[in-house]
């Protein structure tokens, strides 16, 4: 099932305040994508109004092609999963799983007979063959999580909206539902959006990160090109640690306003700019400053971490632990560095 925004705003109820600010994107069918960003970000909004649970809006919402607005509920194929999973405490958790089903109407609605064959192979889908009689209560978080996303799954959905799923879930837990879920949508070929302010969970099961700020997209790519090639310093400082070094670009060079990190090449105009790069992509380069660098207890994929005193200032880096013993000043090599000016990315250094 595919979706396409075109030019979507929204507004909060009864103001002129935009919630969503002309929001386009398309997300072909069978694809995992994820709606990530900052709290404030618009990101439960926009799947809210995906879902056509939106309030006031201007611009076109189509799925498979066909306009959502004015499509009966039970006509639009759409799962929805909440973060507080929304689980009837008093139904067991095969009639939760059924729920969707029995709340048809009549004409709709399958024989007792179809609803349980239905539940049965959805607890062997979710792997809680046996637990259809327990209660909400009596299983664990990520047991819950299984049950709300099977009831999402009883009416046959073809899009599958998860609102933060997985914020009340312990790290070990967490992982492994993740890892299950993306197994799953790829058994069923659904049509997956996830939001999350986890980027590393995003990371971990989607097709493509839509990056949001402030009610806009900010970016829409897959991982490859936001490491290498973020559209601006929000969205690279979003996915990860990054040090901003400033300076100014002269004749095919970024010079560092610091004389401890050494000047890059690029081909963007001349001008003011600034660099940021990764704490595991800088190097320490021996006897080309007056920097110090103190390696420090931390250790992170492999690396230590150093406390590198520029001067003006000071910051900590990744580097091999064989530099621990480097004995002298050292100067900062950040040429792999991303360089921005007026927030838009300019060169790849």
């Amino acid at each position: 099932m595919s979706v396409r925004l075109d030019s979507l705003t929204q507004y909060a109820p009864g103001t002129s305040r935009k919630l969503l600010d002309d929001i386009s994107l398309t997300v072909e069918d069978g694809a995992f994508i994820a709606l990530v960003g900052p709290s404030g970000a618009g990101k439960t909004t926009l799947l809210r109004a995906i879902a056509g649970l939106g309030g006031r809006q201007e611009g076109a919402l189509h799925v498979d092609g066909l306009p959502l607005a004015g499509r009966p509920m039970r006509d639009r194929r759409i799962g929805f999963v909440f973060q507080n999973y929304a689980l009837f405490r008093h139904m067991t958790v095969a009639r939760n799983i059924a729920f969707g089903l029995d709340v048809l109407p009549r004409r709709d609605r399958p024989d007792r007979a179809s609803i349980a064959a239905r539940v049965t192979e959805l607890l062997d889908l979710i792997q809680l063959p046996t637990l259809g009689g327990a209660y909400p209560d009596q299983l664990s978080g990520g047991q819950r999580q299984r049950v709300a996303l099977a009831r999402a799954l009883a009416t046959r959905p073809g899009l599958l909206l998860l609102d933060e799923p997985f914020g009340a879930l312990d790290p070990i837990v967490r992982r492994q539902i993740r890892r299950w879920l993306r197994d799953l949508h790829d058994q069923l070929g659904l049509t997956t959006i996830l939001v999350t302010h986890d980027h590393e969970e995003a990371l971990d099961v989607a097709d493509r990160l839509v990056v949001m700020q402030d009610g806009r997209i900010v970016q829409d790519a897959d991982a490859e090109t936001l490491d290498a090639a973020p559209a601006t310093p929000f969205v690279m400082e979003f996915l990860g640690e990054a040090l901003a070094f400033p300076g100014r670009i002269a004749q095919g060079w970024f010079h560092p306003d610091d004389a401890n990190v050494l000047p890059l090449s690029t081909t963007a105009a001349d001008g003011p700019a600034s660099a940021l790069v990764r704490p595991h992509e800088v190097r320490l380069v021996e006897g080309r400053g007056t920097a110090a660098a103190t390696p420090l207890k931390g250790r992170q994929h492999g690396l230590r971490r150093f406390h590198v005193a520029l001067g003006q200032r000071d910051v900590e880096i990744l580097a091999p632990a064989e530099q621990a013993d480097a004995p002298g000043p050292v100067a900062l090599d950040i040429a792999r560095a991303r360089i921005f000016r007026d927030g838009t990315r300019l060169a790849f250094g």
